[in-house]
Parts: C-alpha cells; structure tokens; sequence
C-alpha cells in the first residue's frame, strides 16, 4: 500500500506541472491558445515515439488505420475530450492561480458521475450530498484570493475549468461507448483501445482539426521560444510520466481499498500545484478561507472515492 500510494504521490506531482506552467507561461505573456495546442503536438510526437519503440511498426500503422476508419469519431471525440477541455483549462490561467485550477479541476469526479448519468448510469441521492461539499470547497478557494470581486473575472477563472470538467470525462466516454456497442457511435471493438497510451494517441490524433480552425479563428501571435518549450514539458511531464506512473499505481493494486488509495492521491495536485506555484512564481501562501476550501474538497472527494470504490454510488 506504500508504495502505491508513493506512485500515486509521484504522479500527481508531475500531473500537477500543468497548471503552473501554463499559469508561468501565461505571466510571461505567451497566448494561452498555444500553450494548448502546442502541448497536443507535442503528445503526438512522443507517443509516435513511444509506441514504435515499445509496441512496434505494425501496431503504430494499425493505429492510423483505425484512426482513417473512423476519422469523424475520433474527431468528435477528440475535439471534446481534448481539445475543448485543454483549451479551456489554459484559457483560465489568464485569470486564476495554478492551485485555484487544480482544486476546480477536482470538480471532474462529480462530472464524471453526471457523464455517466447521461448515458444511462443512476446513482443514489448521497451524491447530491458529497456535490455540495465539493462545490462549496471549490467556492471558496475561487474567491478567497480575489480581493475586488468582479464577476467577469471571476467567470473567467471559473467556469471555464467547470466545462472543462464535464468535457473530459465526456469525450473518454465516448470512446468506452463505442467500444461496447452503443447504438450512437461506432462499434470500435479493437484489442488496441486496451492499451491506454493508444487511445490517448487517436484522441490526440482527432484533436488536430479542432487546434487547426481555434488557431486560425482566434489568429494569435506566434509563441515564444520558452512557450514552445515548457510546452513540451507539459507534455512530457504530465502527458507522459504521469500518465505512466499513474496507471503503473492502479494496474499493482489489486484490493479496492488499495485502487481508492491511488485515486485519491490525485487530489494531492492541489498542493503539489501551490507549491510549485510558491517556489517557482512567487504566490503566497492561501489565507483561512482558501484552506477552508480545500478541506471541503478533500473531505467531498474523500466521501465519493470511498463509495464509489465499494460500488454503493453508481448503480450499473
């Protein structure tokens, strides 16, 4: 269980370089549309690298024909569950704090739920319960470190991170229906969607289009050097390490109990996430009300992670 819990740690520490470099590359000035699509670029360069090396030449061509076979829902797919969610998420670095991200994003476990909800799933009424706990953490933290209150900005900062959390698990989902038959989508019934780093390369694929006409719609200036780099990192960082180590944690574990323990280090993001922002960018510490906040959170997520794990929460 240590150890699990130690590579959980460790992966929420590199999930969690996401949010303070686009929150740095966004007080260095670079466009917020570049810090999203370049890091989507970039995922699709390493994995191409990663799966040659690890799977081989003939899976890698076999993902491209996949991907031709069902361009328009990996499109769809990707443009959701990649595109919107990553754009948004940038988006709101202009106007809130790195941890005030991280502790917002929390809000996907209940989104999650809601996704779930869309495509059939119920769950009992406890969940309006442990929503409330979370949304009333996630107030707190948002306004505890504005000093003026102006709603547009605080609308800015917010709520963008909100959709977000809505359209990740959404665009995930669509792939799990696919999958298994939905009568919506396409039956993608393929051993390769076994291998996570495969479907995060199609989705990443199938974003392409959506960075495309963002970029050439909104017309921004073209990035830094440093942009372009830390970019990268964003990548690397969490697109991969993270990603590895995350998943690395949940496939050892082999108790409920032990998958509860490594979903709910994810939440550590928060701190990891205020205290590269503290070291690398100067942010004072939170006052009462933002640790308020975020004991809320911990103690919502807490509640949904522990009745989620034994079952109890989503009905099948």
């Amino acid at each position: 269980m240590v150890a699990l819990i130690a590579l959980g740690l460790l992966s929420a520490l590199f999930f969690s370089s996401t949010f303070v470099l686009n929150r740095l590359m966004s007080l260095e000035g670079g466009h917020w549309i570049w810090s999203a699509s370049l890091r989507y670029v970039f995922m699709i360069l390493f994995l191409l690298i990663v799966i040659r090396l690890f799977q081989g030449k003939k899976p890698l061509q076999a993902l491209f024909k996949l991907f031709a076979e069902h361009w328009l829902f990996w499109t769809v797919a990707g443009s959701i569950g990649f595109g919107c969610f990553y754009a948004l998420l940038c988006f709101s670095a202009d106007y809130a704090p790195a941890w005030v991200i991280a502790a917002t994003w929390q809000l996907t476990i209940i989104a999650s739920l809601f996704v779930l909800m869309l495509f059939g799933r119920t769950f009992p009424k406890r969940i309006w319960i442990f929503s409330t706990i979370i949304v009333i953490g996630v107030g707190l933290i948002n306004t505890s470190h504005i000093t003026t209150f102006h709603f547009a900005e605080f609308a800015k900062g917010a709520f963008p991170v909100l959709i977000a959390a809505f359209c990740y698990p959404f665009g995930n989902q669509l792939v799990w229906e696919s999958k298994h038959g939905h009568k919506l989508f396409p039956k993608i019934d393929s051993p390769l969607l076994e291998n996570a780093f495969n479907k995060v390369f199609l989705l990443s694929l199938g974003s392409l289009p959506f960075w495309i006409v963002l970029v050439a719609f909104i017309n921004p200036p073209m990035p830094s050097m440093g942009q372009v780099l830390n970019t990268s990192l964003v990548a690397l960082l969490s697109g991969l390490v993270a990603t590895t180590l995350f998943l690395l944690a949940r496939h050892q574990a082999h108790k409920s109990s032990e998958l509860a323990a490594v979903d709910a280090t994810q939440a550590s993001e928060v701190i990891f996430a205020l205290l590269g922002e503290m070291l690398f960018l100067g942010t004072e510490l939170p006052n009462a009300q933002a640790w308020a906040g975020m004991s809320l959170v911990f103690v919502g997520l807490g509640f949904f992670i522990y009745f989620q794990e034994k079952k109890s929460l989503v009905d099948d």
